[in-house]
């Protein structure tokens, strides 16, 4: 997406971009048989991944913007603005949607019975064709040999991977080369959400920008280190690589 304006968050080239031109661009390198990789970047995603910034920026990775804690960064440290909120749970429907006939989807990771879940809702309700999965736990490791074999013989055309920060982003960097498929995106917790194994925020709490309170109150022992520790270590690393500061 190189027309699109990059602002730069601790030293990560996000884009500033809708879900229309996203979309637009990614079905262009699907129907044009090109490559592309997506990472949906958030607080967690800034801290999580920090080792991994050099390989993102010589990959061509597009990082697109999500949740409020980007748009908070933006304003401090850069007085830009983000056109929209980015993320995977209400995009990948949208890209789906837009699509003129169902792509070939390979999907990587979650627990066995909630990847057999989200598969089916992709099958159904997104109307596209599933042809390969893969778990995050055994499946994965009884196949770590051969799954970009396997991945690439399904000749999948998007490869949707979701193993949290920064796992899935290093899986993706490490096997971007070898794998065929025209677009691979890490989704983090999507696959919970399309199985109903973890519920959305209410559609009020979502549009206040305060899902992350009410996913914090659901699991507190999981993210309680995440919307505080993480977060600061976010805004001292935003601070640091602020507009003026030439690290990397």
């Amino acid at each position: 997406m190189k027309a699109e304006k990059i602002i730069p968050i601790a030293g990560y080239p996000v884009v500033k971009t809708t879900s229309p031109v996203l979309t637009r661009y990614l079905l262009r390198t699907v129907w044009a048989n090109k490559k592309a990789t997506l990472f949906f970047a958030n607080a967690n995603f800034i801290v999580q991944c920090r080792s991994l910034l050099d390989k993102i920026k010589r990959g061509s990775v597009t990082v697109v913007n999500d949740g409020v804690g980007m748009d908070i960064a933006a304003f401090l440290f850069r007085r830009e603005a983000f056109k929209e909120n980015l993320n995977g749970t209400d995009f990948m429907p949208q890209l789906f949607s837009a699509a003129r006939r169902p792509m070939r989807v390979f999907m990587l990771g979650g627990k066995p019975e909630v990847l057999k879940k989200s598969a089916d809702h992709v099958s159904t309700a997104l109307n596209q064709t599933v042809v390969g999965c893969c778990d995050g736990y055994h499946g994965m490791t009884a196949n770590r040999a051969t799954l970009v074999e396997s991945i690439n013989r399904s000749q999948a055309q998007v490869v949707l991977v979701a193993l949290g920060n920064p796992i899935q982003e290093e899986w993706i960097l490490a096997h971007r080369q070898s794998l065929n498929a025209n677009v691979v995106i890490g989704v983090g917790a999507l696959f919970d959400f399309w199985s109903g194994d973890k519920p959305r925020a209410p559609l009020l709490v979502q549009r206040i920008r305060l899902e992350w309170l009410y996913r914090l109150c659901l699991e507190p022992r999981r993210l309680l280190r995440r919307y505080t520790i993480d977060i600061m270590t976010f805004l001292i690393l935003c601070n640091k690589y602020r507009e003026g500061n030439r690290q990397t």
